[in-house]
């Protein structure tokens, strides 16, 4: 009397008959499920979803902070062997305004000028890197200002006078503050 087809059958007892001899759906869905169980089981399922969604983002955070920390320990892995050599090339530096000013033989001035060289490259191909602090406006994220002199010309106010020590970057990141004079 209720059938369908042969794969879907209705019961007699999914159709109660209420007080006025009505007959009434019972409240399930097609699972066979109540309605409130259902709602139970769709709250478990939507904690869940929102748990995963957060793990995940939260994984995903910790891939790129990791990635990016390794490709910083990578770029300043030998920051405190290059910062010990940098007192080397100031020496390196003094080394060749003598070299340049005395009186050697030009082969010998020749090769010495040949491993100064050498070992810029070497230091500028690890990322070292120096900058000009000569005449430009004193800058308190990367000098160091060692004194102040009175200056006659008032374009060279608040500007380095003089530099006496070089400032250096390696990769882009202040590693040493520029030692200068100030003119005031």
């Amino acid at each position: 009397m209720f059938e369908k087809d042969s794969n879907d059958r209705i019961e007699a007892e999914d159709f109660p008959v209420d007080e006025n001899d009505n007959v009434t759906e019972k409240q399930e869905s097609a699972s066979g499920l109540p309605d409130d169980e259902i709602v139970k089981l769709q709250a478990q399922l939507d904690e869940q979803k929102d748990k995963y969604v957060r793990l995940f983002a939260e994984f995903d955070n910790y891939r790129r902070r990791t990635s990016k920390e390794n490709i910083e320990l990578r770029q300043t892995a030998g920051k405190e062997v290059i910062i010990s050599l940098l007192d080397v090339l100031d020496d390196m530096d003094r080394a060749e305004k003598q070299l340049q000013e005395s009186e050697v033989e030009d082969n010998l001035k020749e090769g010495i000028q040949l491993v100064f060289n050498k070992f810029r490259k070497a230091m500028v191909s690890k990322g070292l890197k120096a900058f000009e602090t000569l005449h430009s406006d004193f800058d308190v994220e990367k000098d160091e200002a060692i004194s102040e002199i009175e200056v006659n010309d008032e374009k060279l106010k608040g500007k380095v006078v003089a530099e006496i020590q070089k400032g250096y970057l390696l990769n882009d990141k202040l590693i040493r503050f520029a030692k200068v004079v100030v003119g005031k």
